[in-house]
C-alpha cells in the first residue's frame, strides 16, 4: 500500500546495544571510537534490505534498475571503499529523495530520478550517499545517539508481536529517517563531487541537482522525509558545489554528462502516487489491485507504505492500523485468533464472529503484552478477504471512548472496491518528447499536448524556469497520463 504524507505515529525506542571497538575509517584513515564494528554495519544493512524493501516497494523496472545500478557501481568503484559488495536500488516511491545504509546499500527513491537531468547529476546524488557510508557517517550517529524507530508498524508501539520486524532490522528501517549532521553532509557533497568526477562525470552539472532540490523543498504529501529533510543544508550548497567541482575537473579531459542518455531512461518512469497500489479520497480509502475499501475517521492524518496503510488522531489520541496478517495462510479469523492464543502472541481475547462487507470477520479486543511487557489491550479485526487475512489493530486512550467506537466504525467499513471509477485508475507516468520548434519552456510544453503536471512541475522537472528559451532538438520532460 503506497503513498501519502509522512505522519509519525510514535517513536518506539530501540537502542543498538553493540559493544564498544576503535574501527579505522576509510576516508581519513583515522582510528575511531564506534560501538558498531564494519561487520555488524554489513549485519545492518543486510538485514535492513528486506524489510525496507517491503515497506516501500521495489520499482519493477529491470531496465531502469539495471541502469542506475551501473552508475552507481562505476562511482562506488573509485570511493574509498572499491571492495564492498555495494546494492544500489530503486524504491518505488514517490519522494524525492536517497538514502544510505551501512555495509554498501543504497536506496534512490524513484520520486527523484525524473527530476535529475544528466548521468553527472544522478552520479552526484549516488555519491554523495556512497560518501555517508565511506566515512561511516551512520556509525558515527548510533556512537552518538539513541536512535528511535518510527512508526511503521502498529504493533511495534504495544508489542513485538504485532511488529513485522525485530531487531537489526527494525533498528535498520529507523535509519531511513536520520538526519544527519551539517559536518556530515559537507563530508558528503565533497566526497560526491570527488567520487562522480574520479569515474569520469563532468560534476560541474552536479550543483544544479541542489537547486532543483531547494525549488521542490516546499512539497508536501511525501510520506517519506524529502531530501532537504533528511539531509540538512550545510549551506549554499550549489555555492559550494559549484566550487568543488571547479576544483576536481581542474586539468581533466574526457569528462561527460550524459544528459540525453539519462532523459530517454526517464521516459514512461512512473511519476507521484501510484494509485493502484492504494490512495486516499479525502477519509475514504481505496485500493484497486486488492479490491477493497474502508473509511478513516474523519480528520485523522495517514500514512501508507506498501505493506500496510494507518490513521491517526491529530493529537495522538488515538491509531488504528490495517495491514495482512502474518503467517496466516488460509485460516479462518477465528483459527488464526486461536493461533496467536496457542504461540502465545496474545494472552486473552474478547470478541465475536461478524460478517463484514460480505466477508467473515472477528471484531473484539485482544490483549498483548506491550513493550514494557505490561499487558495492554488493542481493539482488533481479523477479515478474510480471498487469499488475504486483513488485521486491523487500533488503540485510544481510554477504552470505550469516542475514538474507540469511531475505531470499529472503521473496521466496520470495509467494503468490496466495485466502483469502476474507483477501479479503473492510472498513474502519471513522464513522457519525453523532442522540441520541434525553438520557444519558451511554456509555450513548448502546451505545444505537445495534454499533461498532467502543472507547468511549474514540469520546469522543476527539466532545470529550467518556465519563461527560459528552450531550441529546437532538444529532449524535454513533461508528466502526462496515459491510457
Amino acid at each position: 500500500m503506497s503513498r501519502s504524507r509522512l505522519w509519525n505515529v510514535v517513536a518506539a525506542g530501540a537502542v543498538l546495544t553493540f559493544l564498544g571497538a576503535c574501527a579505522t575509517n576509510p576516508v581519513t584513515g583515522k582510528k575511531e571510537v564506534s560501538i558498531v564494528t564494519p561487520a555488524q554495519e554489513l549485519e545492518i544493512g543486510r538485514q535492513g534490505y528486506g524489510p525496507v524493501t517491503e515497506e516501500y516497494g521495489l520499482y519493477g523496472d529491470a531496465a531502469l534498475s539495471a541502469y542506475v545500478n551501473s552508475i552507481g557501481q562505476k562511482v562506488a568503484h573509485v570511493s574509498h571503499m572499491p571492495d564492498l559488495e555495494w546494492h544500489f536500488t530503486i524504491l518505488d516511491d514517490p519522494t524525492v529523495n536517497a538514502f544510505a545504509m551501512p555495509g554498501g546499500y543504497i536506496y534512490i527513491t524513484r520520486g527523484i530520478l525524473p527530476y535529475l537531468n544528466s548521468e553527472a547529476q544522478l552520479a552526484g546524488v549516488l555519491g554523495h550517499e556512497i560518501g555517508h557510508v565511506t566515512h561511516r557517517h551512520t556509525a558515527a550517529q548510533i556512537t552518538q545517539q539513541q536512535l528511535f524507530g518510527v512508526g511503521l508498524a502498529l504493533g511495534s508501539i504495544v508489542s513485538p508481536t504485532f511488529a513485522r520486524y525485530s531487531g537489526a532490522a527494525q533498528q535498520a528501517l529507523s535509519l531511513l529517517f536520520l538526519k544527519f549532521s551539517r559536518t556530515d553532509e559537507s563530508q558528503a557533497d565533497e566526497l560526491g563531487v570527488d567520487y562522480a568526477t574520479k569515474a569520469g562525470y563532468d560534476s560541474r552539472d552536479i550543483p544544479a541537482t541542489y537547486a532543483m532540490l531547494k525549488r521542490i523543498s516546499d512539497q508536501s504529501g511525501q510520506r517519506l522525509p524529502g531530501f532537504l529533510e533528511t539531509h540538512p543544508d550545510p549551506g549554499d550548497r550549489e555555492t559550494v558545489t559549484t566550487a568543488l567541482a571547479n576544483t576536481a575537473v581542474a586539468g581533466k579531459t574526457g569528462l561527460v554528462i550524459n544528459h540525453d542518455v539519462y532523459i530517454r531512461h526517464m521516459d514512461n518512469i512512473l511519476f507521484g502516487q501510484d494509485p493502484r497500489q492504494g490512495y486516499f479520497v479525502g477519509d475514504d480509502y481505496f485500493h484497486p489491485t486488492l479490491g477493497f475499501q474502508l473509511t478513516f475517521p474523519a480528520g485523522w492524518g495517514h500514512q501508507e507504505t506498501h505493506a500496510s496503510v494507518a490513521a491517526g488522531e491529530p493529537n495522538q489520541a488515538a491509531v488504528v492500523q490495517l495491514a495482512a496478517a502474518q503467517n496466516a495462510g488460509n485460516l479462518t479469523p477465528e483459527a488464526y485468533l486461536a493461533q496467536l492464543a496457542t504461540n502465545k502472541s496474545i494472552t486473552g481475547s474478547n470478541g465475536a464472529r461478524e460478517t463484514i462487507g460480505g466477508y467473515s470477520a472477528w471484531v473484539g479486543h485482544i490483549t498483548v503484552a506491550d513493550q514494557n511487557q505490561a499487558p495492554t489491550t488493542l481493539d482488533a479485526a481479523f477479515i478474510r478477504k480471498d487469499a488475504v487475512l486483513f488485521q486491523i489493530l487500533g488503540q485510544s486512550k481510554q477504552p470505550g471512548d469516542v475514538n474507540e467506537q469511531r475505531i470499529f466504525t472503521t473496521m466496520r467499513s470495509f467494503r468490496n472496491l466495485t466502483d469502476p471509477a474507483r477501479i479503473n485508475v492510472t498513474p502519471d507516468r513522464v513522457r519525453v518528447s523532442t522540441v520541434n520548434a525553438t520557444g519558451s519552456f511554456g509555450s513548448v510544453v502546451t505545444a505537445l499536448g495534454a499533461r498532467s503536471a502543472d507547468l511549474e512541475t514540469d520546469a522543476i522537472m527539466n532545470n529550467v524556469r518556465t519563461t527560459d528559451s528552450i531550441v529546437a532538438g532538444k529532449l524535454v520532460k513533461v508528466v502526462t497520463r496515459l491510457h
